[in-house]
C-alpha cells in the first residue's frame, strides 16, 4: 500500500515527466482542473489557469526532444493531513526554476492545486 508521501511523490513525477516530454495527459494526472500557476517569467508576471498552461506546454518543443538534460528534483515535502507543500527544483527550457506546489488530497488522489514559481 502506498503512503501519502509515495502518492505525493508520484504526482510530482507526473508533473516532471509531463513537462520534460510535453505530455499533457501526464500533466493532467498531476493537476486539479481548476489549478492556477503564478510567477514571473523573464521579468513578466504570469497568472494562468492549468488548462491554458497545458496548451502552452503542448506548443513548445519538448525538452526531451531538444536534448535538454533531465534535471528535476524534489527539494522538500511538508504534509499536514490532506494538504501538502512541495518545493521542487527543475531545469525547463534552459531556465532553472524553483517551484512551490500546493497539493490537496481529493478522493484519495493528491493533486496540484497551485503552483508558484521563480527562475534564475
Amino acid at each position: 500500500m502506498m503512503t501519502d508521501l509515495d502518492l505525493i511523490t508520484q504526482t510530482v513525477e507526473h508533473y516532471f515527466k509531463g513537462m520534460y516530454h510535453s505530455d499533457i495527459e501526464r500533466l493532467k494526472k498531476a493537476f486539479h482542473p481548476d489549478a492556477f500557476l503564478f510567477g514571473h517569467l523573464k521579468g513578466n508576471f504570469m497568472h494562468v489557469q492549468a488548462e491554458a498552461w497545458f496548451e502552452m506546454v503542448k506548443k513548445r518543443p519538448a525538452p526531451a526532444e531538444n536534448g535538454e538534460k533531465y534535471d528535476m528534483r524534489i527539494v522538500s515535502i511538508d504534509i499536514t493531513a490532506e494538504v501538502a507543500s512541495v518545493k521542487v527544483a527543475d531545469l525547463y527550457m534552459g531556465m532553472r526554476f524553483t517551484d512551490y506546489l500546493t497539493l490537496l488530497k481529493i478522493d484519495d488522489r493528491w493533486l496540484i492545486v497551485n503552483k508558484a514559481y521563480h527562475h534564475d
